[in-house]
């Protein structure tokens, strides 16, 4: 194998580990999702409090999902970049 195959084939290998790592990260979120109320609470302050915990939760892995979303665009564009120049020079 010359170093264009296992640098192309590792770029594919990172981008399926940062894909499955996104989709453990969306199925997290709606596992927490499913566990917020759609009511308000104000007459009880423990399922007030509880629901507040919930929501902040929510709200501090949207951003590592968006971060992870963005690493894996950017894996899949230079592997699909590396296999349209390998073509290409081959061509």
């Amino acid at each position: 194998m010359d170093a264009f195959h296992i640098t192309s084939f590792s770029f594919l290998i990172a981008s399926g580990v940062v894909l499955a790592a996104w989709f453990c990260l969306i199925i997290y979120r709606g596992t927490l999702e499913s566990h917020e109320d759609d009511q308000l609470y104000l007459a009880d302050p423990m399922l007030a409090k509880a629901q507040q915990e919930v929501v902040a939760r929510i709200e501090r892995i949207n951003p590592v999902i968006r971060a992870v979303m963005i690493a894996w665009i950017v894996l899949a564009a230079v592997s699909a970049s590396l296999w349209i120049w390998q073509g290409y020079k081959s061509f």
